[in-house]
């Protein structure tokens, strides 16, 4: 079997799972080969997600390293055991590798914490809005296209039979930065509205009054696994977005995202009359700044 050039994000993440199993348990590339009748080199192949480990391997590995029973061990073997292809591979001609990745990881999370400083969260815009930001980076038009079909493809994930958990902080900057025409920008704030009626989504908006906090911190994902031990954070950076499974980091970012729930506005609630409203909140901030745009 040949070894993967450019591997996705999930066998990466199962290759480093296994490398840090292995490592606690003292054993060595060529011990845990011979778990599987082969050599260190295959194993430093599937620890890099160059290559599969077959489910039974899988499972005499785990065991060997001393993985009990439990969430942690079954979602590695879920990862392994679900190779089909999800609906990104069809983007695969003008997608790069990390945003099919992150398509990848947002189906398959139990729960999404983004932060974002300076735009609208790719889930939560309209299509005229991501066109108006894409185009600014794409000229192609037929590029483009498939662009924006992609960014909406992966909306589906917040509506549907199980909808996954989605809680957003973002910035009053990224509210009142013009992509667009002002009536872009108008359907976009009033899209905000839509989704925060959604039962599985819950919006919240830092505002200018409360400093440099989130304005001076990078965009960033928390997606939950089916266990903490498999949570991911993603770093979002037009040239070096990356994914890591580094369960330190991730709580460093953990943290960072409570004290920006705790800072920012209370979540919009549009069920909520504006006049019952006895503080500001994130309801009352979009309405403000849609009132701005008449």
């Amino acid at each position: 079997m040949a070894a993967r050039t450019s591997p996705s994000e999930r066998y990466r993440r199962l290759g480093a799972e296994l490398r840090k199993l292995r490592a606690n348990a003292g054993m060595s590339g060529d011990e845990a080969g011979a778990l599987l009748d082969a050599d260190r080199t295959r194993i430093s192949h599937i620890e890099a997600g160059r290559m599969n480990v077959p489910r039974n391997g899988l499972y005499r590995l785990l065991r060997s390293y001393g993985c009990p029973d439990g969430p942690l061990f079954d979602g590695l073997m879920a990862i392994a055991h679900d190779r089909g292809k999800g609906w990104w591979d069809a983007y695969a001609d003008v997608m790069e590798r990390r945003a099919l990745d992150l398509a990848e990881t947002e189906a398959r999370a139990a729960s999404i914490r983004i932060h974002e400083p300076l735009f609208i969260p790719g889930m939560l815009q309209t299509e005229a809005y991501a066109r108006a930001l894409i185009t600014d980076i794409e000229g192609d038009t037929e590029r483009t296209d498939r662009y924006v079909h992609f960014r909406m493809a992966r909306q589906h994930i917040l509506s549907g039979d199980n909808p996954v958990p989605y809680h957003a902080v973002i910035h009053e900057s990224a509210l009142r930065v013009r992509i667009g025409t002002e009536k872009v920008m108008r359907r976009q704030l009033l899209r905000l509205l839509e989704v925060a009626r959604l039962p599985n989504v819950t919006l919240q908006i830092f505002p200018f009054e409360m400093g440099p906090y989130s304005g001076f911190s990078r965009p960033f994902t928390l997606f939950g696994g089916p266990t903490a031990e498999l949570d991911t954070l993603y770093l979002s950076h037009p040239q070096d977005s990356m994914f890591t499974g580094d369960g330190d980091r991730i709580s460093k970012y953990a943290r960072m995202f409570g004290r920006l729930e705790t800072l920012a506005f209370d979540p919009a609630d549009p069920a909520v009359a504006p006049e019952s409203q006895e503080n500001r909140d994130s309801l009352s901030l979009i309405q403000h700044i849609l009132h701005d745009l008449q």
